[in-house]
């Protein structure tokens, strides 16, 4: 895939929207593995092979409706997971009309297709530890090309999470210090993302 494969994800999306294949391939192999470990994480009891088969269905779905994805309502995978979603539950209505005793449990009620069973879970924390990771990974990219006087800071608030009042003990800083710098680190990662968006 070479040089595709290794471009930002917001970069993808808009070649995959130009009709880029090798695009949403590309996007296809950063997800995967994300948005089936959320199905499984969401729908009790299924299978590995339900599972491929309905994030490939979903793929392809997203694939049709790329152009109808807007960055700046949500992000790619909390889209991606949205249309798995819908995806898994039609599979789940098709099995219950023709084995209606089978039954696959659902790990969220919203939208539940009827003789399903409900049981209590943290399923949404499964989109939420995917979306955080999927954040901490695109701020490391743009933290690397921070001033050094921003990097370390940046990376102990956005990807260690650290506390504002921790960061100041750890850096031996002055707390307003701190939150000035971090202020500073943020607005240039914002410039940086702007600066990709746009091509320059």
């Amino acid at each position: 895939m070479g040089k595709t494969g290794s471009k930002p994800t917001d970069e993808l999306i808009i070649l995959a929207q130009r009709g880029n294949g090798l695009a949403f391939t590309a996007l296809w192999d950063r997800h995967i593995e994300q948005l089936r470990s959320y199905i499984k994480a969401r729908f009790k009891n299924i299978d590995d092979y339900a599972a491929d088969d309905i994030c490939s269905r979903s793929f392809e779905k997203a694939f049709r409706q790329i152009q109808s994805y807007d960055q700046y309502k949500s992000r790619f995978l909390t889209w991606l997971c949205t249309i798995a979603k819908n995806t898994a539950l039609d599979t789940l209505e098709q099995e219950q009309r023709v084995h209606p005793k089978n039954q696959i449990v659902y790990l969220d009620d919203e939208s539940k297709p009827s003789g399903v069973e409900v049981i209590p879970d943290q399923a949404e924390d499964a989109l939420n530890s995917l979306i955080k990771t999927e954040n901490e990974e695109e701020h490391a990219k743009y933290i690397e090309r921070l001033p050094e006087l921003y990097r370390e800071i940046a990376r102990k608030r956005l990807i260690e999470g650290m506390k504002y009042n921790e960061i100041a003990e750890a850096l031996d800083m002055e707390l307003n210090t701190v939150k000035t710098r971090i202020r500073r680190a943020k607005q240039m990662i914002d410039d940086l993302r702007r600066q990709e968006e746009e091509g320059i």
